[in-house]
């Protein structure tokens, strides 16, 4: 196993018997070119760390928490420039990731490796609540590694000239910022920066918590089944489990530390069946704990199934008709739907200078207007820890914002009532309701916490199924649709017709037109009882809990794709040889 540790001396890179070593100091204004980076680092440089959790401390006796409070308070105190305004608000946040990523394909490992890493973010605003500085990428702050070890000197060293770089590249945007709003003829009707009340909570901090051997062991296994189907063109899994503790705090008062564990196990495999269409499945799994995911033997069934729906998907008729009509979603499925087109289009971000929607996407001008059934209403509330016995990976205390999570009622009976807004504010939004979080090192934005579907009619899977089969015989149909399970840009992957004795046929080929949030808002007829907890992985982990819904007018007709050539020639045999 490589070993790598990262500290504040300049870059130097050695590489001797297998071991890396590497150090560097890098500071970066947010975007796209630090997101490439940090992948980079996660996974190229690895550390071991003992799994377990520290109980929780206060902030005084957290040794980085105290140099960044000192820090913060000599910048606050001695920052200044001539001819510029001193900071008005000066914000520290440091973010420590341990990460395990393991990968295997075709019986073997591919790649094992271990990552310890902390990265600090400056941000300095100049001006005040009103109008500031935060505005393009130099003035939105300073991204910067810094020392693994709990050295208060080393940090300080850091945040020292971080802050130094973000105080000047504010002064610069604010100049620019000013420049650039002389062009509109209105003054903007909220405020840049949304005032906070001073908040102070210290999580414990958590540690990675698994034994790395049966996982090794378990995508070897699932990948070796590559041996049951010569058809197979691609079978892979992995497994990536993390740990975020992310230390905050800014000059208005607020001092957080809080963490999140995600657990992420996934399988892909592929396929091309006769006439080149190809076929794909990806079942992944999220948690919070390594204990609610699959055990491994369970992950190997998993992949078993998916190479067995493979084989189904081959052989299965290609979807020709024009087909508009009821069309039935799994939990799962809907779970996609609604974070796709809900989830996606109530956060409250700010439009571009000059234009004169609320936020942006879909609901942008939808406020106080309906957007979904009388029967639906949804939440976000990130405080809720667990839901059917899951922890759920979108709850949190505190945003990376150091605002307090709220509970969020976004759609009231059918009706837009609510966005989730971080601290910069939106018209008729002037104040935070805890949902500004963060990517590793990026600015804080808008985002899910925990979305919530609920309705006040909902029926159990069997009578969903005998409504989509009532609504066939109705409009004279053989079949409806049901859809299992979606890939991205809602394209079923697993989709079978339902016909009117009951009985199901999986199809191939299909993809849904005008499936879109009109269609949420108009042809929503029922909802299930079978809330799903779908945890979900990401930059910023979030969990959406939905039903099955059914539709009771979507076209589905063939895809415009075209098929891909077959292999010109065999896969090799599966034994050398001798």
């Amino acid at each position: 196993m490589r070993l790598c540790r990262v500290s504040a001396s300049p870059l130097r890179l050695s590489l001797r018997r297998g071991t890396a070593r590497c150090a560097g100091r890098i500071f970066l204004a947010a975007g796209k070119s630090f997101t490439w980076l940090l992948l980079c680092l996660l996974f190229a440089l690895p550390f071991v760390t003992r799994a377990q959790q520290s109980a929780a401390k206060p902030a005084g006796s957290d040794p980085i928490l105290q140099a960044m409070r000192e820090e913060l308070d000599r910048s606050k105190s001695r920052l200044h420039m001539d001819n510029v305004p001193a900071p008005y608000y000066i914000e520290y946040r440091l973010t420590d990731v341990e990460q395990y990523q393991a990968e295997a394909a075709f019986g073997v490992l591919r790649e094992e490796q271990r990552a310890h890493q902390r990265f600090v973010r400056v941000v300095v605003r100049v001006g005040d609540y009103k109008q500031d500085s935060y505005y393009g990428p130099a003035g939105t702050g300073v991204t910067t590694l810094a020392p693994i070890d709990d050295d208060p000197v080393a940090l300080r060293w850091q945040l020292w000239i971080a802050t130094d770089n973000a105080y000047k590249n504010a002064s610069e945007a604010l100049a620019m910022k000013k420049a650039a709003l002389r062009q509109y003829t209105s003054d903007q009707p909220f405020d840049d920066f949304a005032h906070a009340s001073p908040t102070e909570s210290v999580e414990p901090v958590v540690k990675l918590d698994f034994d790395p051997k049966p996982w090794r062991e378990a995508l070897e296994k699932a990948t070796a089944l590559f041996r049951s189907d010569p058809k197979l063109q691609s079978l892979s899994a992995a497994a990536r489990f993390r740990t975020s503790n992310q230390y905050f705090v800014n000059t208005e008062g607020t001092v957080t530390r809080h963490g999140y564990a995600v657990y992420f196990v996934n399988e892909e495999g592929s396929t091309q069946a006769a006439d080149g269409m190809r076929l794909q499945r990806n079942p992944f799994f999220a948690a919070a704990t390594v204990k609610e995911l699959p055990t491994p033997d369970e992950f190997v069934a998993s992949a078993a199934k998916m190479i067995d729906t493979l084989k189904a998907l081959r052989d299965a008729p290609m979807v020709d008709e024009d087909y508009r009509g009821p069309v039935l979603f799994s939990a799962d499925a809907a779970s996609d739907v609604f974070n796709g087109m809900v989830g996606s289009n109530i956060l409250g971000k700010r439009p571009k200078p000059g234009e004169s929607a609320r936020t942006v996407g879909d609901y942008a001008s939808n406020y106080k207007s309906r957007v979904l059934p009388a029967f639906v209403s949804v939440e976000d509330d990130p405080t809720l820890r667990s839901f059917a016995g899951k922890t759920l990976i979108g709850s949190y205390d505190a945003d990376d914002e150091g605002v307090k999570a709220e509970k969020v009622e976004i759609v009231q009976d059918g009706q837009l009532v609510n966005y989730l807004i971080g601290r910069e504010p939106i018209r008729d939004f002037p104040e935070s309701n805890g949902h500004g979080r963060a990517a590793i090192g990026q600015s804080a934005a808008p985002s899910l916490g925990t979305l919530i579907v609920r309705s006040k009619q909902t029926l159990t899977p069997a009578q969903l199924k005998a409504k989509l089969v009532d609504l066939c015989k109705q409009d004279n149909r053989p079949f409806g649709y049901y859809v299992d399970t979606l890939g991205g840009a809602f394209e079923p992957r697993l989709l079978y017709r339902v016909y009117q004795d009951g009985h199901q046929e999986l199809v191939r080929g299909a993809v849904f037109d005008e499936l879109d949030t009109r269609a949420l808002r108009n042809d929503l007829v029922a909802i299930g009882d079978d809330l799903l907890v779908g945890n979900r992985e990401g930059a910023v982990p979030t969990t959406v809990i939905a039903p099955s819904v059914l539709f009771d007018d979507i076209e589905v007709k063939r895809t415009d794709a075209k098929n891909a050539k077959l292999p010109e020639y065999p896969a090799p045999d599966l034994v050398q040889p001798r």
